[in-house]
């Protein structure tokens, strides 16, 4: 706010009490998104899946096809997707590794 140094929710007077009432009460009401075109499923398994998803998001993003909101959702699920997919990929890695040890433990 000007010439104040706070914030018009940290205003300790008094001065604006209602308009931050009403501020408050109305945050978040109004703001869900309904997407009235659902996209097709995709399968997206690998990586490079991933990618491919993310790139298609931006140019959608960018060519005002697709709410911000709904690319954010997409970006925060494809970054818990990659760590399960790294992870899975770590685990079978492993135990490929744990496998050929124990076949050259049984062959000597």
């Amino acid at each position: 706010m000007k010439d104040s140094e706070y914030c018009f929710f940290h205003d300790p007077s008094k001065k604006y009490e209602e308009a931050r009432i009403e501020a408050g009460s109305k945050g978040g009401k109004g703001s869900s998104i309904t997407v009235t075109s659902p996209l097709d499923p995709i399968g997206i398994s690998t990586l490079k899946d991933v990618t491919i998803l993310l790139g298609d998001t931006i140019n959608q993003v960018r060519a005002g096809i697709l709410p911000v909101k709904v690319a954010n959702c997409i970006g925060v699920l494809s970054g818990h997707l990659i760590k399960a997919l790294e992870s899975s990929e770590t685990v079978t890695k492993i135990e490929t590794i744990e496998r050929a040890i124990l076949e050259k433990r049984t062959l000597s």
